[in-house]
């Protein structure tokens, strides 16, 4: 286990830009089964919700590699934090608006991998850029940032209703790029 927490730590904090996508292989290896039964808990049992909270976790953490503590304890902690805000998030979400469903075609279900997480990621990063400024600011600030909605508000300078309304639009925008791309 020593051994593979040092090649992890290297891992974890990439010397190029090219080692993030190392660094969502190793967290994923490393903490995605753990991470998924913890989510899976804290989701009363929704698998599908939970592998959605943890592709967002490792996610972020992708993003904020350069920030990232290299001991792996202080790693899972933080990991373990961002997943249950966004489980969190997510019940308030549920609470204040009624859940959206669509069917999902049978054709196009697929089986994750890593380099489709990876690749999951770099089509959101491409997705947000063609969001409004505000839109894509607002997503920032909330899920990259993980501020509440009345943190964002306040730094904006704009009202809470106004933040929430940027962030539901920008995730359906986001949802239709992303469908767009497959």
């Amino acid at each position: 286990m020593g051994s593979h927490n040092r090649s992890l730590r290297t891992v974890v904090m990439p010397e190029a830009d090219t080692g993030r996508d190392d660094l969502a292989a190793a967290l994923y290896q490393e903490y995605g089964r753990p991470l998924l039964a913890f989510v899976i808990t804290l989701t009363a049992g929704d698998r599908l919700w939970a592998e959605d909270v943890v592709q967002e976790t490792l996610i972020r953490a992708w993003r904020n590699a350069d920030k990232l503590n290299r001991e792996p304890e202080m790693l899972r902690a933080w990991l373990y934090t961002v997943a249950r805000r966004i489980v969190i998030d997510g019940w308030r979400s549920r609470k204040a608006r009624p859940q959206e469903v669509e069917e999902a075609d049978a054709d196009t279900v697929g089986v994750p991998d890593e380099s489709d997480r990876t690749l999951a990621a770099m089509v959101v990063y491409e997705a947000l850029r063609n969001l409004s400024p505000e839109q894509r600011e607002a997503v920032l600030q909330t899920y990259i940032r993980d501020r509440t909605v009345n943190e964002v508000a306040q730094t904006l300078g704009i009202p809470p209703g106004t933040v929430k309304s940027r962030i539901y639009h920008a995730v359906r925008a986001l949802r239709r790029a992303l469908r767009d791309r497959g």
